[in-house]
């Protein structure tokens, strides 16, 4: 567990104090937006159970956001629509969400940590970490907040867009969203770039 913060000792031992932590969450579903949390983590702080959301049961991960959300020094969540998402293609997307959230902290970052991804231009200096999530705490808490914060939304899409069963798949294509997409056709949440197999 230690490990998961070796980054962030790396930084603080620096003086770099305030370190932000970028995730996504959505980037696989053929329905809703993509969304990006940045979390910055105070030093010291020991999270038990933190790890990358999809190691998590939904319990875990609500249990978990509100701690994190309690005891960060600061966090915020961006999002990308449907419409961006087919306008500029998902990964340019992504990248809007996560600058979104960035510029969204209270507090500037001394560095940022991102999972997989980098952003040109970001006002900041960065460091992308392949599978960042499972390496770096505060990439594990950003990913957990991206994905409590999009399944809320696509609980409330389930009513707005009934047939789809968005509560249950988020978006998803598993095989009854597959099912329901043939018989039903899109929906406005739908994207349009994103071809489901059906």
């Amino acid at each position: 567990m230690e490990n998961l913060y070796c980054w962030e000792e790396g930084f603080w031992k620096r003086g770099l104090l305030h370190i932000a932590g970028v995730d996504e969450a959505g980037r696989g579903p053929l329905a809703g937006p993509v969304t990006a949390a940045a979390v910055i983590l105070p030093q010291g702080l020991f999270i038990p159970g933190l790890k990358d959301s999809k190691e998590l049961t939904p319990l875990q991960r609500q249990e978990l956001a509100q701690i994190i959300k309690a005891r960060s020094l600061a966090w915020a969540i961006g999002w990308a629509s449907v419409a961006e998402i087919d306008r500029l293609n998902i990964v340019v997307a992504t990248r809007w969400a996560m600058w979104r959230a960035l510029m969204a902290l209270p507090l500037k970052p001394d560095h940022v940590l991102i999972d997989g991804l980098d952003l040109p231009g970001l006002p900041f200096p960065q460091t992308a970490i392949v599978d960042g999530d499972r390496q770096c705490a505060s990439i594990a808490a950003a990913s957990i907040l991206a994905k409590v914060a999009r399944d809320r939304l696509m609980e409330i899409y389930h009513h707005l867009f009934p047939g789809y069963n968005f509560a249950q798949n988020k978006g998803y294509p598993t095989p009854e969203h597959k099912k329901a997409l043939k018989e039903l056709g899109p929906c406005p949440l739908h994207r349009q770039s994103f071809k489901a197999k059906v």
